[in-house]
């Protein structure tokens, strides 16, 4: 692997980063923002700021208005994104569209990609992804998937309920998961304004850098005509595998942006506070933390760009996507936490920025397969060798 950056990818590293830094940081403490995520009118003005900085929507192709990034390319402008919580927001580049545009661009048809996926990319609307369910339902185990669609005529009936599904409100389509009557899944997609699409509630949860937050939305035989199945009858399962490795690996890029930005937050507190007569830098309390946090970071980094490599170079990456999410989400967090405890008071409250990065990135860990459900799959892998 080369890991020098080539002269377009360092314009597109100091173009981002110059952009958030200018553009996005900003707009942190606007006041059009609460628990679940920035408002739509907040998000309006960020998404019509990296449209006229051309950076809408990067990893797109560029048949659709995209840069039409590699992954290592993403893991630059990802990261240099995710250095603000609106950052992602701001590039069009956040869950769950970004995942989104990347299994709609390798997926759908023609049709489905100038009616759903160009304004998906040219930002005017946003989307979700309906897959999770609550319990009897699918998590982890995506066999155990409730939801159903029933073929009536060339049509398709869906009923089931889904929750925690990320920026269901607001959202203008969505990708709704659904057990077809032979016991495989399928994909099919569907406009959220249909009076059989009830958004029972928003979930309040720890994070809120997501537009929309996280709903519970309810099936009530939703009417899907045959040409919005998205891909092949019965190989939702596998598409769900398109969508996903790179899109662990596309969180773990976002987040190694948020800890660097926590880290750097911390490592200033800690030159300019003083105790017991010297800087806190020079305490090894404190200088270690530092240490550990910028050896976590350079893995991280590195964990991440081998994936990408891999990606660019035409594997699937499930095995080593899922290295890299137990390896970035396990070290960033750490990183964050740490720098919670030298800042301190600062760390736990609103005087820094920390704070929320802290709430935000908790669940890192736990969506798009939590830590243990990726070991057992890593074990499996070893134990197949």
């Amino acid at each position: 692997m080369d890991f020098s950056l080539s002269p377009f990818q360092l314009d597109l590293q100091e173009r981002t980063r110059r952009f958030i830094l200018d553009q996005v940081i900003p707009l942190e403490n606007d006041p059009r923002q609460d628990h679940h995520g920035p408002h739509e009118a907040l998000r309006d003005e960020l998404v019509a700021r990296a449209r006229r900085a051309g950076l809408l929507t990067p990893h797109a192709s560029k048949e659709h208005g995209g840069l039409g990034l590699s992954h290592v390319d993403k893991a630059i402008v990802f990261e240099e994104a995710g250095y603000s919580p609106l950052g992602p927001v701001a590039l069009n580049i956040h869950a769950p569209d970004e995942g989104n545009v990347h299994l709609m661009e390798v997926v759908a048809t023609a049709a489905q990609k100038a009616r759903w996926l160009q304004p998906l990319v040219d930002g005017t609307v946003r989307s979700c992804f309906c897959m999770t369910e609550p319990p009897p339902g699918s998590g982890s185990d995506p066999s155990m998937l409730q939801t159903t669609a029933v073929r009536d005529g060339d049509d398709y009936l869906i009923t089931g309920t889904k929750w925690f599904i990320t920026g269901a409100t607001g959202a203008g389509w969505a990708i709704v998961m659904a057990r077809m009557e032979d016991g495989s899944a399928t994909m099919f997609l569907a406009d959220m304004d249909q009076p059989q699409i009830v958004i029972e509630r928003q979930i309040d949860a720890m994070d809120s850098c997501f537009t929309g937050g996280h709903g519970v939305v309810r099936f009530d035989g939703l009417r899907v005509p045959a040409t919005d199945v998205l891909g092949e009858l019965g190989q939702g399962f596998r598409y769900a595998q398109v969508r996903l490795a790179p899109a662990r690996l596309t969180h773990c890029m976002r987040w190694l942006g948020q800890a660097r930005r926590a880290h750097e937050a911390a490592s200033d507190y800690a030159k300019k506070r003083h105790a017991f007569g010297q800087p806190l830098v020079e305490h090894e309390g404190v200088g270690f933390m530092l240490a550990d946090n910028e050896m976590d970071l350079h893995v991280s980094r590195l964990a991440i760009w081998h994936c990408a490599w891999l990606l660019d170079q035409g594997s699937k990456g499930r095995h080593e996507s899922s290295v890299a999410k137990v390896l970035c989400s396990e070290a960033e967090w750490r990183v964050v936490d740490r720098s919670v405890q030298i800042l301190g008071a600062a760390g736990v409250s609103g005087e820094s920025i920390v704070a929320r990065i802290f709430k935000d990135m908790r669940a890192f860990r736990i969506y798009d397969g939590p830590s243990e459900v990726h070991r057992w799959s890593i074990a499996k892998t070893i134990g197949r060798r």
